[in-house]
């Protein structure tokens, strides 16, 4: 195995990567005040965003799930990856070499599995695509693609290629760059033959598959020669890095434009992606060989972020199959906070088809929204049903009702309502609009409907009405001001240490009455204190997140450091408000502490013992007199 990577480097990567940039390659960030930034979280479902990102501290905490942490534990959690592994991927990216205290530098062999299977996938793409520019054989593919209007340059945007019709001209290629050949065939460029591994991929056009953070983690082939009795597209299997319901084609390329312009287009196929990016429309996508589902809607969520204006267009074969994806796409809308809507294009063509035929300006055409998924949905359920008799009229009703009592928007509701008794040719308009209405109440109280989340809460509005995982002891409640102070005292000794040292270095772990806080306070204590944070911030977290003696410390102490200050000037001032507040509970607990025990020993105590804490109780008085007078220049 690699020896431990050189503490000096792994803080390098920390310094030279922002982790606004890497979390920005995965979901779309929105202003969240503050300095930092806010989105949809990529570990959980939720409706509005409550993860939070602050690139001045380097750190992420969501306030709904609690996962937190800096940029490696972000790259690790999002892509399940080793410690060494999410270093050495953000060290490449950053063009750092990494050192290795064990051992010397890291040969490639020996770098976790995960690294190793998209180094081969790179390999690969780069060789295919060199085959397909070079190679005679390629020829076939060559023209296929000029047939539907790609030239070379298009080939090359997209990373297209060409996978010899050999047994094992890529599997040689690849044992020559090192790779053994169980790590070609986990990878799924390589599968078992008779004599040992050959390529997966034979005589096929080859369309690199990328994850969203841009990294090849598989392939789709399509069959060129009739002798290739395999199926027309031929996909990688499911590997450690490649799970195809998890993957949207040309999600690298169109992440920008989606979150931009909030909105998606989802085509049936690899051509159809070219076609509409060549077209202009950037925000093309399409999934791997299986239909568009739960983990697809997911990765567009981030990007959309869900607001209001957001547009999710599918474009769909007008044949029997291209109806039934629609409708199979339907069945997910609710999962949706953007408006979904079909396009078909005329004479059921493709995108690709009808660039060619048409022109980019056709394409472009077919993707401004016009038809609703629902309506579309609608007109499918009523075109089934006889509507010139009352029990075909009350069939399609029933199946009908519930597909408009999903729709968002109540408005809308109401409308389309209204157009569905008219498409039934049902004349009391009134009741088809309550039977919806009541199917969307009934929905609603059994908490399933789409889009009724509430209005969206900030961080202190979650705290305030929810109790909070701690590090053992009561839920923390920030309407007891008492946590409430203590929480913002440490939030500014994590993000503002240099307004609370050296102050705030005295003060006892005693003096944070919540076991989450004493925990935090004791973490940072243990990390040198808060001093050494006016020199350098970043290091200063990743070391009190190392103090904390588990897993829910160390997200208390991200938490602290990502949420947003109360106060919106944090100055001095402020900061002295704070650091008093929290020393004047304590010392009027330990003066109430004092009063009970001078109670308990009364006139028949020890003279000496009863002078004596006589004495501290009057010096904590004095103390407690000069806090109210002087603030923060008592301390």
């Amino acid at each position: 195995m690699a020896g431990r990577i050189n503490d000096e480097d792994v803080k390098a990567v920390r310094d030279a990567v922002p982790i606004d940039a890497v979390v920005s390659e995965y979901l779309q960030l929105r202003n969240a005040g503050g300095g930092n930034l806010k989105g949809l979280c990529p570990f959980h479902d939720e409706k509005s965003p409550s993860f939070q990102v602050s690139p001045s501290k380097g750190l992420f905490h969501c306030f709904g799930c609690q996962e937190g942490g800096d940029t490696i534990t972000f790259v690790m959690k999002v892509d399940h990856l080793s410690f060494s592994e999410a270093v050495e991927r953000l060290a490449a990216q950053a063009g750092i070499t990494l050192r290795y205290e064990e051992g010397g530098y890291n040969p490639s062999h020996q770098r976790g599995e995960r690294i190793r299977l998209v180094e081969a996938h790179k390999i690969a793409a780069d060789w295919y695509a060199e085959q397909l520019a070079s190679s005679a054989e390629a020829d076939t593919g060559r023209i296929f693609l000029a047939e539907r209007g790609f030239d070379q340059a298009a080939a090359l945007r997209f990373g297209v290629g060409y996978s010899p019709q050999g047994w094992d001209h890529l599997t040689r290629f690849l044992r020559g760059k090192g790779f053994s050949d169980k790590e070609l065939l986990l990878s799924g460029l390589a599968q078992e033959g008779r004599r040992g591994p050959i390529d997966r991929f034979r005589g096929r056009l080859m369309w690199p598959i990328r994850d969203i953070g841009g990294e090849v983690v598989g392939f789709g082939a399509r069959k060129l020669y009739e002798a290739d009795n395999g199926p027309k597209y031929l996909n990688t299997p499911d590997t450690a890095i490649y799970k195809k319901s998890q993957v949207l084609y040309g999600i690298d390329l169109a992440k920008k434009d989606i979150a931009k312009v909030s909105r998606a287009v989802v085509v049936e196929g690899y051509t159809d992606v070219m076609a509409c990016h060549l077209a202009g429309v950037t925000t093309a996508i399409a999934t791997c060989g299986t239909a568009f589902g739960g983990d697809h809607i997911k990765i567009l969520r981030r990007l959309l972020m869900d607001n209001g204006s957001a547009r999710v267009i599918f474009t769909f074969d007008g044949d029997a199959a291209g109806q039934k994806a629609a409708l199979r796409a339907f069945e997910d809308d609710q999962k949706f906070a953007a408006e979904t809507y079909i396009a078909i294009a005329p004479d059921g063509m493709d995108p690709c088809e009808l660039r060619l035929a048409k022109g980019d300006d056709a394409v472009s055409d077919l993707v401004e929204p016009r038809t609703p998924l629902f309506e579309f949905a609608l007109r499918q359920i009523v075109g089934r049903y006889d509507l010139d008799t009352p029990a075909g009229r009350a069939g399609a009703l029933d199946e009908a009702a519930p597909v408009v009592a999903r729709i968002k928007n109540s408005g809308a509701q109401h409308e389309v309502a209204v157009q569905l008794a008219g498409m039934l040719g049902i004349l009391d308009t009134q009741f088809v609009v309550k039977r919806v209405a009541q199917l969307a109440r009934w929905a609603r109280e059994r908490g399933g409907a789409p889009g009724q989340g509430g209005p969206s809460r900030g961080p202190r509005q979650a705290y305030e009405q929810a109790p909070r995982p701690t590090a053992g002891g009561p839920a923390l409640q920030l309407r007891n001001p008492v946590h409430a102070t203590e929480r913002e005292l440490l939030k500014l000794a994590l993000q503002r240490p240099e307004l609370v040292s050296p102050a705030f270095d005295a003060y006892g772990v005693d003096e944070f009455t919540a076991a989450p806080y004493a925990a935090v306070r004791q973490a940072i204590q243990e990390a040198g204190g808060a001093e050494p944070g006016t020199q350098d911030a970043q290091e200063y977290l990743v070391r009190v997140r190392d103090a904390a003696p588990d897993d829910r410390v160390r997200a208390m102490v991200t938490e602290l450091a990502v949420e947003a200050i109360l106060r919106k000037t944090v100055d001095e001032v402020y900061a002295g408000e704070q650091l008093v507040a929290v020393r004047r509970r304590a010392v009027e607990r330990r003066v109430r502490e004092i009063q009970s025990t001078l109670t308990r020993l009364g006139s028949h105590g020890d003279p000496a013992e009863l002078a004596a804490v006589q004495n501290e109780l009057w010096v904590l008085q004095q103390y407690d007199q000069a806090l109210r007078a002087h603030g923060a220049a008592a301390l």
